[in-house]
Parts: structure tokens; C-alpha cells; sequence
């Protein structure tokens, strides 16, 4: 005969088996959320998502949940958000991570603040760089708009309005649209002063105005870079930077591509001036010859700048191009870096040469022979430009050996010459006759 079992026996296995199903899959709320998925369907925030995506922070919220992510919209963001990061102090990443609530916050809650406000715990909280609370986000109502959040400092370097709620995953991650970005403040104040400021990073800020790609990626392998940050911290540097466009602009025929890598780093410090210079400052700028990075490492006289007004713009002729300066990317003592509208290409390096053709600019820049900061290799020398491989059409007489009538000495010598040969013919022609 079958045992059968009690009712109470069966509804004890029955909740047995739903324990151990429960505790073999995660509950929702413990999944992580695609950040970057979840902000890819919101064009307004690809600048945010572009600089989230490019620092170590999204790596940081792949195991985390119930977050609230104060994200900028493209219009709001700063034209370098490194730089604006730098010139507080703050790196960009800890910047980034300072706008990641630990904390799923929903409009709801962010309605039902007390009047005191609420302080909210970053992930810049969780690096250990942050002294006490400061890590923390102060979230406080703010009448018609959703919430202002600042740092809790008595201070804050800034702070930004809550415009509105973007998404939400709930309760895993809640997106908030914020006017602009949030620094952390609090930093070691007394140890910052006693040690020399970080350098600003070029080729990040040429990274992030998002016109230098061409200009970054040049800095960035040719190593002078660490030149630059070093004369930073003299008496400062002002970078021209040519746009992608001033690339694509050059002729066919200037070689820069070809060039070997110590003559492209002769140009990229042909673009530096040893000195900052603000825009007011180049516009009324006394001297208008100026030497550049390039010129420390050769004669001096050698590799200037021509900087003058013209036209209400900055203007800067380098002999061989001119170009003016068409914004101001960065400006922050002792760093300035201006974009200008053609790469500087220098008369030791390169020469405009005549190319034919009809009405308007029929130039071209070729390669000149002379060299750059050094002589090139042998192996490259026949290579270094077009005019190495021409023979002269003329060769000239030392001035002290030409003649007083105009003509030159070897023009005479050889007009004589020829006469004398002539009668040498002659005579052995009529020689026999005689005889």
C-alpha cells in the first residue's frame, strides 16, 4: 500500500523548492544596468556618454546598482570639460565620478526633500581622496525646478540645477538632466600650495574641443608633449592648434606626413610660442617677430613667428603661410591654446613654389632642402625635398672675379676661350699652305 503524504508535509516542500529557486537567481534590483546602453538612446547626452565611456569610471559601475546618474546635455558641458576639471583642481575622472549617486533617487523622492536637503553619497566619496563628508552631494529643493545639488562645503567651488528626470531603470538607475557640471571642493588645500600645480594636459584639451584630432593624435606620438607641460611651469606656453580642417587644407605636395619623426616634432614646436599670451596680448603685441619652442633648439632668428593684427584678427605669417587665429580654445595662466585656421609650416622646412595654372592661389609648398633641427640621415638626404634633386641652371663667379661691365668673369673667360680655339683651327688648317 502507497504511503501518502500529509498536506502541511507538501506545502513545507513546496516552500523549500521556491527558497532554493529564489537563491539560485538574482532578485532584479541586484542586476547591473548598461549605463552607457541606457544613455545611447538620448542624442542630447552623447558628449556625457562620449567622456563617461572614455574614463575609468564606467568600468567602476559595471558591478553597481541602484544608482542616480547626473548626466549634462551637450549644450551645458563645457567646451573642454578636462580643462574646466584642471582649472579647479579636480581631475575629470573624479569630476565624473562626482556625478554618480549612490543612491536611486526618482523625481518623487527628489519632491519630497526636507528643507535642510539631503546628503547623498558619490563615488568620488568611495576613492579615499575625498576628507570627510565632501565626497558626499548636497541635493536641496529648490522652488520651481526639481533640486539644486552642490557640495557640502561652506564653499562649493559650483553647483548645478536639476533640469529635469531623463530615464529610469527602476530601482536600479535613475538619469537626471543637471545644468552643467559639479567640481568637488575640499581638497588639501595647504598641501596643493606647497607643491607646483599639475600640468595641463594639451592633448586632452584638444581631445575634448573635438575640432584637433589630427593636432591631438600628432602630440600625442610624437612625444614633445612632455615638453610642453614642462614649459608650462616656466613662464608659460600659448599653443596654436590647427584644425582637422587646416589639415585637410594643405596641398598635396607639403610632405608633412612624410616628414621623419624629428622633423614633425620641429613643427609641432614651431606652433608653440615660449611664453603666455592671452588673446589681448597678441593683439597689441609689441614685438611682432617671435620665436618659438622650435627655435631653442636651433640658431636663434630661426623658426619665428610674424604676429600682427590684420583685419580684426590675429594674423600670423610664418613665410611661407599665413594663417589667423579663429578662437580661443583654452585660456587659463599660464596655459593659452588658440585654433588657427592652416598648419604653420616654417620657411626651413618648407617653400611655396609656383605650380602654373590660372587665376587665384597657384602655389603649391614643397619640401625645402634646408634642414630642421638636424641634418637628416644620409639615407633619407635625396629624399628631403624635389629641389636636392635639380641641378643649378647657373653656377655664379665669386663676387670679387667678376667683371666691372656688367658681365660676369666666367662669361667673358669663356667668350675668349672660344675666339682662341678658333684661331688654333685656323692656323693648323692653313699650316701645309704656307709650307
Amino acid at each position: 500500500m502507497r504511503r501518502q503524504i500529509p498536506p502541511v508535509s507538501c506545502l513545507v516542500l513546496l516552500a523549500a523548492a521556491l527558497a532554493a529557486a529564489s537563491a539560485a537567481s538574482p532578485t532584479p534590483a541586484a542586476v547591473a544596468v548598461n549605463v552607457t546602453g541606457v544613455l545611447s538612446a538620448f542624442p542630447d547626452l552623447s558628449d556625457f556618454t562620449r567622456l563617461l565611456a572614455s574614463s575609468p569610471v564606467l568600468a567602476e559601475l559595471a558591478g553597481r546598482s541602484s544608482l542616480t546618474l547626473l548626466a549634462v546635455p551637450n549644450g551645458n558641458l563645457p567646451q573642454s570639460p578636462s580643462a574646466f576639471a584642471a582649472a579647479s583642481g579636480a581631475d575629470l575622472a573624479d569630476v565624473l565620478r562626482y556625478h554618480v549617486l549612490l543612491e536611486y533617487l526618482a523625481p518623487a523622492d527628489l519632491r519630497r526633500l526636507p528643507a535642510s536637503g539631503k546628503l547623498v553619497t558619490t563615488l568620488f566619496q568611495t576613492t579615499g581622496r575625498a576628507p570627510a563628508d565632501l565626497g558626499a552631494i548636497n541635493v536641496t529643493a529648490a522652488g520651481a525646478s526639481l533640486a539644486v545639488v552642490r557640495s557640502p562645503a561652506p564653499s562649493p567651488v559650483s553647483n548645478a540645477t536639476v533640469l529635469g528626470a531623463i530615464t529610469a531603470v527602476p530601482y536600479n538607475l535613475s538619469v537626471l538632466a543637471v545644468s552643467g557640471l559639479i567640481v568637488p571642493t575640499g581638497f588639501d588645500l595647504a598641501a596643493s600650495e606647497s607643491r607646483p600645480p599639475a600640468a595641463v594636459n594639451i592633448t586632452r584639451v584638444l581631445a575634448d574641443a573635438r575640432a584637433f584630432n589630427v593636432a591631438a593624435s600628432m602630440l600625442e606620438a610624437s612625444g614633445v608633449a612632455a615638453e610642453f607641460e614642462d614649459d608650462e611651469r616656466g613662464a608659460g606656453i600659448t599653443v596654436f592648434a590647427p584644425t582637422d580642417d587646416a589639415f585637410a587644407g594643405l596641398p598635396a605636395g607639403d610632405r608633412l606626413q612624410s616628414l621623419p619623426a624629428d622633423r614633425k616634432a620641429v613643427v609641432l614646436r614651431f606652433h608653440v610660442l615660449h611664453s603666455y599670451y592671452p588673446l589681448g596680448s597678441l593683439e597689441s603685441i609689441v614685438n611682432p617677430v617671435q620665436p618659438t619652442l622650435a627655435t631653442e633648439f636651433s640658431n636663434a632668428g630661426r623658426f619665428t613667428l610674424n604676429i600682427t593684427r590684420a583685419n580684426g584678427s590675429v594674423a600670423i605669417d610664418t613665410g611661407v603661410v599665413q594663417a589667423t587665429i579663429t578662437r580661443t580654445v583654452f585660456d587659463q595662466n599660464p596655459v593659452a591654446v588658440f585654433a588657427v585656421s592652416k598648419v604653420l609650416l616654417p620657411k626651413e622646412m618648407f617653400t611655396r613654389t609656383a605650380s602654373g595654372g590660372g587665376g587665384g592661389d597657384d602655389s603649391s609648398i614643397v619640401a625645402a632642402t634646408a634642414a630642421a633641427s638636424s641634418p637628416p640621415p644620409a639615407a633619407t638626404a635625396p629624399e628631403a625635398s624635389e629641389s636636392a634633386r635639380t641641378p643649378p641652371t647657373k653656377l655664379s663667379s665669386p663676387p670679387a672675379l667678376r667683371g666691372g661691365g656688367g658681365q660676369d668673369y666666367d662669361t667673358a673667360s669663356a667668350r675668349g676661350i672660344g675666339i682662341g680655339w678658333w684661331w688654333c683651327i685656323a692656323l693648323v688648317y692653313l699650316l701645309p699652305h704656307l709650307v
